[in-house]
């Protein structure tokens, strides 16, 4: 998989910079730190370039402390998701991790309070090679401490997920999308998209567990959008991925599991993707980041909300 293109990086950079200047003029306790959410599909180089944010923040002339976290570090314990699949057996969109109501958002808030308060903190991990793949939350003994006494405090906060920021619909709207998704692939219109190949109850489902999320989401200073053009691409780059993967480490997900895979996300794409396009914090102008992605993961456009 190709690196993420330095001019994102340096857009990324250059507004991260001003919200954090910003933040220090507005802020009345400069010990709060600034939490920026990053949303993109699947693929797209989410993790390369929070690394390479938190690199050049922390190292090159910055001086700005900076943890980053993801909404996978919060997946439900094995055997929570264990009983969440068996709970709702019919669902397929809950058969495996990913989709909202497969995280711990109770685990989740209580980090980002106790990071919002400058407490010393401990940072979950989840391990996806667990249960031969279906993944586990890595003891606590393995986490991560940021916010040690005699060491610097964490300034900046940056969450990234695949969902972070989508918000939820009113079932009339899921309802007129889902019907209408069913039409296209009844009809043979060469319809590209899942959503209209699930239930309405399950993704009524989704939808419904999307709505805790606000909380996550309504904690966040400003958000980086990294807008797929097209989401189909999620499926080649996802593939990508498994390619790297297998030079790696010998072994991968098959083409069919990798589609498979992004399958069970993309109802999800269909739905609350066109709500984050345009704008998700409807009381604060320039809070939002849109960035546009062409398939060669180079910067198309770029729009401020």
């Amino acid at each position: 998989m190709s690196k993420e293109p330095t001019d994102t990086l340096q857009i990324c950079l250059s507004y991260i910079l001003e919200q954090l200047r910003r933040h220090d003029e507005n802020c009345d306790n400069e010990m709060v730190p600034f939490f920026l959410g990053i949303n993109g599909v699947q693929g797209i180089g989410k993790s390369f370039l929070v690394s390479a944010i938190a690199h050049r923040l922390e190292r090159v002339n910055h001086n700005v402390r900076t943890i980053v976290l993801s909404l996978d570090d919060f997946y439900l314990t094995h055997n929570d998701q264990v009983q969440l699949a068996a709970a709702h057996p019919d669902n397929s969109l809950l058969q495996h991790r990913g989709q909202p109501s497969t995280h711990d958002l109770p685990l989740a808030l209580s980090i980002l309070a106790s990071l919002r308060a400058g407490q010393e903190t401990n940072i979950p991990s989840y391990d996806k090679s667990a249960f031969s793949g279906q993944g586990d939350r890595k003891p606590w003994g393995q986490w991560t401490q940021v916010n040690k006494a005699g060491h610097q405090p964490v300034k900046l906060v940056i969450l990234e997920g695949w969902c972070l920021g989508f918000r939820a619909l009113n079932d009339g709207q899921v309802t007129a999308r889902w019907t209408d998704a069913v039409k296209q692939c009844t009809q043979g219109n060469n319809y590209q998209g899942r959503l209209g190949h699930n239930r309405l109850e399950d993704v009524l489902f989704i939808n419904e567990a999307l709505k805790g999320y606000d909380a996550l989401t309504d904690q966040l200073d400003a958000l980086i959008h990294l807008d797929a053009e097209d989401p189909r691409y999620v499926y080649e780059w996802r593939l990508e991925q498994e390619d790297q993967l297998r030079r790696e480490r010998g072994s991968s997900m098959t083409i069919a599991e990798v589609v498979n895979f992004v399958d069970g996300y993309y109802p999800s794409y269909e739905l609350f993707t066109n709500r984050l396009r345009s704008g998700i914090f409807a009381d604060r102008t320039g809070a939002q980041l849109r960035l546009v992605i062409r398939k060669d993961r180079q910067v198309k456009e770029i729009i401020n909300l």
